[in-house]
């Protein structure tokens, strides 16, 4: 029986998942809802989105995370990003965990991971929370209800919120925990109900999984044009880089917003759903995922709302500026119904320059792209958070630094690879300041880089002329139809020149000083073009 209430011995004892009341399998939406509304798991809301507040965690705990280190895997991992675990304390964990868990219901969602059918998995999701279920269901894969007899899951994800680790006992950091085995194909997750904490431990399992296959993992949102997917593209970017906004673009095919692969046959997303933040959400700048924020079973998490009339303010961070929603792919109008797209004809970085310094579009080479994806460069503006009283540096090597379990170089020279094969354009985009740093200059003009951006995608960029940046090295155009041609040179914009000069160096060497510790590990094409003489 694969749908429907059953004995958990029926279908959960082969991966030692015994002593469970009753075990709910594949449950729709519905009744999803049903049984976390008649648990108390949070609130019906307008148009049947289920509200729930994740409690102390409103946000995942990636110091929480631990890789089991077996023999298969030990010279594999990056382990100077991944907190490692031992396989004694992973089994004690395991059993405490089950035995925990003994007596309760559970909800068993059977999904898979990965559009492309034939570098998929099958991923069994084990939640205490009804809702949790059907966040998983959104955001993974569904098979058809045919396919479900023959289900058989590579890798299972049990998650338990009430369940609360002992560091001393189980080899870990805190009362939460992230336990990867991949010698085991089993991933617990304990000690907190935020439930990005699901699908990033799915993500990063891929990333382990699919390089060695020759995909490149990617934590990226990409489309592709009308009618030709193989006019792809793809967007690297940080948090406030805009990916979510320029990404969703209504005159272009959505393949996915935040997780995809890279293989010999193109692009794939790897989920079924999105995860998108709501603060400040409008339904004029985004008006598709506004209209999912009271569409049927959309799960709306950490936000405020009335209490009486269930309506969403979408300005209150008092809970959390993480405030987010889950839906299917299927909400967005203009999704990609296969959520697969050819080889990547352009690839965008974007980041958020505050120090003023950056030109707001660049062609990279492949060697300059590999040294830009390794940087993960974005940052952080004073003000937004406490004691940042100037433009702080953020470097995530490959956009995504806490999902990465093997070497950012692996990453890097796949992505380096694939764009020198297939001929893929790299473009960085900056979105962040000119004619001075946060506080002097202004916000890179969103009509601006829109231009840029399409000029980019539709070859609009291929006859003009470039010249080399003296920092950096990249290409910048010098004139662009529709765009202010003073924008294009940073350092016209600023009153002092002097002062930009002094800002790029400043800039530079913080470049440099993040990138010395890939050094050993790149090949000399990328070192040639490496900032700061590294």
């Amino acid at each position: 029986m694969t749908f429907g209430r059953v004995n958990p011995n029926s279908r959960l004892e082969g991966q030692k998942i015994t002593g469970l009341g009753n075990v709910y399998y594949n449950y729709l939406e519905s009744d999803l809802l049903e049984f976390a509304m008649d648990r108390h798991e949070g609130k019906l809301g307008i148009g049947g989105v289920f509200l729930v507040s994740t409690g102390k965690f409103t946000g995942r705990s990636p110091e929480d995370k631990h890789i089991v280190k077996t023999a298969d895997v030990k010279d594999a991992i990056w382990w100077e990003n991944n907190a490692e675990m031992s396989q004694t304390a992973f089994d004690i964990l395991f059993e405490d965990m089950i035995s925990h868990m003994g007596g309760k219901d559970y909800f068993v969602q059977d999904l898979y991971a990965g559009s492309d059918r034939e570098l998929s998995f099958n991923i069994r999701l084990v939640t205490e929370l009804a809702w949790h279920s059907l966040f998983i269901r959104h955001l993974l894969r569904r098979p058809e209800r045919s396919e479900l007899d023959q289900y058989v899951p590579e890798y299972t994800v049990i998650n338990c919120p009430s369940f609360q680790a002992d560091p001393d006992r189980h080899g870990c950091r805190s009362s939460t925990v992230i336990a990867m085995n991949f010698e085991k194909k089993l991933i617990l997750i304990g000690g907190t109900e935020y439930a990005g904490e699901n699908k990033k431990s799915v993500f990063t399992l891929l990333n382990y999984l699919l390089p060695p296959k020759g995909v490149m993992a990617m934590h990226c949102s990409a489309n592709h044009a009308v009618d030709n997917p193989v006019d792809t593209a793809v967007f690297f970017g940080l948090s406030g880089t805009g990916k979510t906004t320029l990404s969703a673009d209504p005159d272009r095919i959505l393949i996915g917003d935040d997780e995809h692969g890279w293989s010999d046959r193109g692009m794939f997303n790897f989920e079924g759903g999105c995860y998108a933040k709501t603060i400040n959400l409008n339904a004029e700048a985004e008006p598709e995922i506004f209209a999912t924020t009271s569409k049927f079973a959309t799960v709306i998490e950490n936000m405020v709302f009335d209490p009486e009339t269930k309506e969403l303010d979408f300005k209150d961070d008092s809970l959390t500026a993480n405030m987010r929603c889950a839906y299917p792919m299927s909400y967005i109008s203009n999704a990609s119904k296969t959520a697969l797209g050819g080889h990547p004809k352009n690839i965008i970085m974007l980041t958020c320059d505050a120090f003023g310094v950056l030109p707001p579009i660049a062609r990279l080479s492949p060697a300059q792209a590999m040294y830009h994806f390794l940087s993960g460069f974005t940052s952080k503006v004073a003000g937004t958070e406490r004691g940042v009283t100037e433009p702080e540096p953020t470097f995530s090597t490959c956009f995504g630094a806490p999902f990465m379990p093997r070497r950012p170089e692996v990453y890097g020279n796949l992505l380096r690879d694939k764009i020198a094969h297939h001929g893929a354009t790299c473009w960085l985009v900056n979105t962040g300041w000119t004619g001075g740093a946060y506080g002097q200059g202004n916000r890179m003009p969103i009509k601006a880089t829109r231009a840029l951006l399409t000029a980019a995608l539709n070859g609009g960029l291929s006859g003009v002329e470039f010249r080399k940046d003296e920092n950096f090295g990249f290409q910048v155009p010098i004139t662009v139809a529709g765009v202010d041609d003073s924008l294009l040179d940073p350092r016209a914009t600023w009153k002092g020149q002097e002062a930009y000069d002094e800002q790029a160096q400043k800039l530079v060497n913080m470049f440099a000083e993040n990138f010395a510790p890939y050094v050993p590990y790149i090949d000399e094409d990328v070192k040639a073009v490496s900032i700061g003489g590294v």
